[in-house]
């Protein structure tokens, strides 16, 4: 059986864009708005899972209670972990590390940020948590509240770009995007 996946990203934090990663930031009053937009004509779901971070599980919490849908908490969907890049924008590394950025954007499975988390082993925990809900809710419709990171792979996987696309995805604050997870574990764009 399948799983339908409906993604969706946090919108806006208090502490604005740049590699946020493990950080655990608050939502602005826009970025729940933007969220709370993005869901109007969404779903219906069976479930919500979400990233324990507060700026996915604090909207999963709200939505799953006016929904009436139970919410679950994966760590394996949190943000790629930046390491010393954490809390960066891009604009401040080309000032300070533009040789590891470029080698980073170039091809982010080949070159880790400084004491950060590998690609690799990114995809592997994301990978393995997709793995999870579709053994345990095949046939059901979950919204998946996490990041751009995590959306970014999942859609790589899904439309078969090469690695080095990875960074090439877009994926903007409370982004809606739908995937399915066939039954054989590949990923599919769309429902």
């Amino acid at each position: 059986m399948t799983l339908r996946l409906d993604l969706l990203r946090h919108g806006e934090t208090e502490l604005g864009g740049g590699l946020r990663g493990s950080l655990d930031d608050a939502l602005t009053e826009q970025g729940w708005a933007q969220m709370r937009a993005a869901v109007v004509a969404g779903g219906p779901w069976d479930r919500l899972v979400s990233s324990p971070l507060q700026r996915c599980a604090r909207f999963a919490a709200e939505l799953g209670e006016q929904l009436n849908l139970p919410v679950q908490l994966d760590k394996d969907l949190q943000e790629l972990h930046f390491g010393a890049w954490e809390g960066q924008s891009a604009a401040t590394l080309m000032e300070s590390d533009a040789e590891a950025l470029g080698l980073f954007w170039a091809d982010p499975y080949a070159f880790t940020p400084p004491q950060g988390e590998a690609v690799s082993d990114f995809a592997a925990r994301v990978l393995g948590a997709i793995t999870r809900l579709h053994q345990t809710y095949a046939g059901e419709r979950v919204l998946l509240i996490s990041h751009g990171g995590v959306m970014r792979l999942l859609l790589a996987q899904a439309r078969g770009l090469p690695r080095e696309q990875l960074l090439s995805v877009e994926v903007a604050y409370a982004s809606v995007f739908s995937l399915t997870v066939e039954a054989n574990g590949s990923l599919k764009e769309g429902h």
